[in-house]
C-alpha cells in the first residue's frame, strides 16, 4: 500500500501518539568484575553466570543472568542492570541507557 503524501496511511487513523513517562530507577552498571555488589543490591535476583562463554561481544565470558518477568535475560559487561518502579530487574545496552535516562540530581 502507497503511503499518501503527508505519511498517513490507513493504518494511522486510530494511531495515537503517547510521551513516555518520566520516572525514576535505580541501575548499576555491570563492568565484569563487580556481579558480587549486583548480587547482593538485587536480591540475588542478578547472578554472575557459572559458566564463562568468550564471544566476539565479550571477550572476558563473563556475564550475569538477571531474572525478569519475562525469564532470565543476559548482561555483558558494559550493560547496566535496572531495577524497575515496581522492583522488577531487566538489562540495557550502554547506548539505550545513555539516551534514555539521565542521572538524578
Amino acid at each position: 500500500m502507497a503511503v499518501p503524501v503527508g505519511g498517513k496511511n490507513d493504518n494511522d487513523m486510530d494511531a495515537k501518539l503517547f510521551r513516555k513517562r518520566p520516572v525514576t530507577i535505580q541501575a548499576i552498571q555491570f563492568d565484569g568484575k563487580n556481579s558480587f555488589i549486583i548480587e547482593k543490591w538485587s536480591d540475588r535476583q542478578c547472578f554472575a553466570s557459572p559458566v564463562l562463554e568468550p564471544g566476539p561481544d565479550n571477550p572476558s565470558g563473563s556475564y550475569m543472568q538477571i531474572k525478569t518477568l519475562e525469564g532470565v535475560m543476559i548482561a555483558n559487561p558494559s550493560d547496566w542492570i535496572i531495577r524497575g518502579v515496581k522492583g522488577e530487574y531487566y538489562p540495557c545496552k550502554n547506548y539505550i541507557f545513555e539516551l534514555t535516562y539521565e542521572p538524578v540530581k
